[in-house]
């Protein structure tokens, strides 16, 4: 497995997990679709928001393996925002690519895309 150095481990502040530490000795928790409700909490769509411009800023547009990534984090994007980069697909494995639907993460995640600091002071007060 793969880890992500330099690639944040949660949301600043809270318990939400970007990465594990260790790879799981029963196997990879695998990758499924979780749907996105419109009435979420608002720490849960922050949370989506911060990951979400974690990958962009730490992989781009290139395909990425899944490493250390939290599988939980990563299926609340997976199936959109965050798409299969191989055929075929092994969602169970720690060695899969993925990478970001560019056009989808855009219309999802606009503030993650756009010129202005995700993590302005403004927003802080």
């Amino acid at each position: 497995m793969i880890k992500h150095r330099g690639f944040p481990s949660r949301l600043t502040g809270t318990d939400f997990q970007f990465t594990i530490r260790r790879a799981n000795p029963k196997g990879a928790t695998p990758l499924t679709v979780r749907e996105r409700y419109r009435d979420r909490r608002p720490a849960d769509k922050r949370a989506d928001v911060n990951f979400m411009a974690c990958l962009w800023d730490y992989f781009g547009a290139e395909p990425f393996e899944r490493g250390n990534l939290d599988a939980g984090r990563l299926s609340w994007l997976f199936g959109r925002e965050v798409v299969a980069a191989e055929d075929p697909f092994d969602p169970t494995s720690y060695d899969a690519m993925l990478k970001i639907d560019i056009p989808t993460a855009r219309a999802s995640f606009p503030e993650v895309f756009n010129d202005e600091d995700l993590w302005s002071p403004e927003d802080e007060a």
